[in-house]
């Protein structure tokens, strides 16, 4: 087992991954930008390096900076959490030169799955089912072909990046007088954010969920899924609410997808902690991505199956194996999980600033993972997520009431945050019912602004 390990991420994140290696008796690094000199994670961390400026690409994703920390304070392995590093398989590749284990999967899988047009393919060939679409990326000199592509599939369409994610490079097109500018613009987008221009198609689904399947897989041949998360409550691609399991999927369906999905990763040859991201419209499951990395909203998955994700993810990476087999796994319970951001809950601006009063909820079955404290200077250079309030009960309606009573019990003064959102959500009738899609939330909010407004 490892005797100290680097954290190369921030914020709750970079708390929950040092509480676990607490837990196992290994030494904790925290690298930090000078913005972070006071976050909880360098405060309880053993040793802590400054590895540059606030800006993230001067640190956060410094990889020669956090190569040298890494190397001056001897640690075994380097946990990436997630987003920065942890997807970037060039990172994994420095680190393993230098002699140091990635907590992650190897650079080939993650390069092979974070380009989403050559992950489409490969879960395509794995046996997963995918979202009827483009083979390959689209010829920009090919207009004729991308709108007669467009007419085989069907409108309307989605245009993707290749690269990246959270919601940009993607236009939809109604209309084939839509497509055109759709592509154009959705080029644009990736080209800005990504340095990518590549763009793929598929067919837009009206009223998709968004469920994902939790896998693990070691290096001794065992894979198991730990069933799945709904995360259909999101603005722009962004989660905000998630729980698991779906209220949408039977036990049945869930032990299929999961066969389905165990059967791919094991031919994939996959190591680590992974996620698998579908569209769920109409009794069908179609691709969207995978995940190469640990995903912000586990906790649900381990308030209903007991197992701490990341304790295994680092016990993968030195080598041992699963400390569990499918049929070990049960699914008990109810958990959902509420995204804290430092965002107005009205018009979703950042909020940064200091934190006057923080006093987080209790009681049995509610779990907040947060770095937050009274005093705090939220910095303005990085996520806006503070804190993620994770609760579990032996039903649904349990957990909800439970949500609804934490929510209220939640005190955050002097930054501007997403909790009165989610308490009109948790009140909502429709997500009383678990009847929602991924294009809920929008829906919801502008019928909300054009009440207030008449």
């Amino acid at each position: 087992m490892f005797q100290k390990i680097l954290i190369a991420n921030r914020g709750e994140i970079a708390l929950r991954i040092l509480r676990a290696c607490r837990e196992m008796n290994i030494q904790v690094v925290a690298v930090h930008s000078v913005a972070d000199s006071d976050a909880m994670h360098v405060r309880l961390a053993d040793e802590s390096v400054c590895i540059g400026p606030a800006p993230s690409r001067e640190s956060y994703l410094n990889m020669k900076a956090i190569i040298s920390a890494a190397e001056v304070c001897g640690v075994d392995a380097i946990h990436p959490g997630v987003g920065f590093l942890s997807e970037n398989a060039t990172f994994a590749e420095m680190v393993e030169e230098h002699g140091i284990a990635f907590i992650g999967p190897t650079p080939d899988h993650i390069r092979l799955m974070g380009d989403k047009i050559t992950a489409k393919e490969t879960a395509a060939l794995l046996g997963i089912p995918i979202v009827p679409g483009s083979e390959g990326a689209l010829d920009p000199q090919d207009a004729d072909g991308i709108g007669a592509l467009a007419e085989a599939i069907g409108y309307p369409v989605l245009i993707k990046a290749a690269s990246g994610g959270g919601g940009k490079g993607m236009k939809v097109a109604h209309t084939s007088a839509e497509i055109d500018d759709a592509f154009h613009l959705a080029r644009s987008e990736a080209k800005i954010n990504f340095g990518n221009d590549q763009v793929y198609m598929e067919k837009y689904l009206g009223h998709p969920r968004h469920i994902e399947v939790q896998v693990l897989a070691d290096t001794h041949g065992n894979v198991v899924h730990l069933g799945e998360r709904d995360c259909s409550l999101q603005r722009r691609h962004q989660k905000v609410w998630e729980e698991a399991p779906s209220p949408a999927i039977s036990s049945e369906a869930r032990e299929q997808l999961g066969a389905v999905v165990v059967k791919a990763i094991k031919k994939l040859g996959y190591r680590g902690v992974g996620t698998i991201e579908f569209l769920f419209e109409d009794g069908e499951f179609y691709f969207i991505e995978m995940n190469t990395r640990l995903q912000v909203e586990h906790p649900i998955t381990e308030m209903i199956t007991g197992i701490d994700l990341v304790r295994e993810q680092i016990r993968v990476a030195a080598g041992l194996p699963l400390s569990f087999r499918q049929e070990d796994i049960r699914f008990k319970g109810h958990a959902i999980e509420c995204r804290i951001n430092a965002e107005d809950s009205e018009t979703f601006m950042p909020s940064p600033g200091k934190i006057q009063d923080y006093l987080t909820p209790g009681g049995y079955g509610v779990r907040v993972d947060s770095p937050m404290y009274q005093g705090y200077q939220i910095p303005p250079h990085y996520d806006s997520l503070i804190a993620k309030l994770i609760v579990y009960g032996d039903t649904r309606e349990e957990c909800l009431q439970r949500v609804r009573r934490a929510l209220y019990e939640y005190v955050i003064t002097g930054v501007s945050t997403l909790l009165p959102l989610h308490r009109e959500l948790a009140e909502a009738a429709d997500v009383a019912k678990g009847d929602y899609d991924i294009h809920w939330l929008e829906k919801w909010l502008a019928l909300k602004i054009a009440k207030e407004a008449a």
